[in-house]
């Protein structure tokens, strides 16, 4: 039994949020969910992250990467792969498709192959605008004016 959660409140009152509120919906949504290939997902650094899959089988031609608007999607593909001949066929050859989420501002530095194992390197690059910066405070205060409150809007109270 799914629960599901009503985010409307939160548009009401947040500005930006959504995509954030498009990912717990997407989250919440019932769909298959496929662990082949195995894969990991490993923290190296402080703004680096490595996805691994085990891809037994599959050559660089058979798989794809493709990079868009913070969604990486693996997949890959073996083209002719007949199971003539075989008398147990344990290592699967099947297509598959991985889907990962990635927050703003990662992105996708290299890949590799090696020894079955496609290895995605992601670094989080923050831009200089975004990054905390120190805030120099003031020692002599401002001078404030006196100025009469004037009407902007409305009619004036008979």
């Amino acid at each position: 039994m799914a629960t599901s959660y009503d985010y409307s409140p939160l548009f009401r009152s947040s500005v930006g949020f959504d995509r954030v509120f498009n990912l717990l919906e997407n989250a919440q949504r019932v769909r298959p969910i496929s662990d082949w290939p195995p894969y990991d997902i490993l923290k190296i650094g402080d703004d680096t992250y490595r996805i691994t899959l085990a891809v037994a089988g599959f050559g660089e031609k058979d798989l794809d990467l493709t990079f868009k608007s913070n969604l990486l999607i693996v997949t890959g593909r073996k083209e002719g792969d007949k199971a003539d001949g075989y008398l147990h066929r344990g290592i699967a050859g099947r297509p598959f498709e991985h889907k990962f989420e990635l927050a703003d501002h990662v992105r996708v530095t290299g890949a590799s192959l090696v020894n079955g194992l496609l290895s995605v390197d992601l670094v989080r690059e923050i831009p200089d605008q975004m990054k905390p910066r120190k805030i120099a405070i003031q020692t002599v205060a401002p001078s404030i004016t006196s100025v009469d409150p004037q009407q902007i809007e409305g009619q004036r109270a008979a």
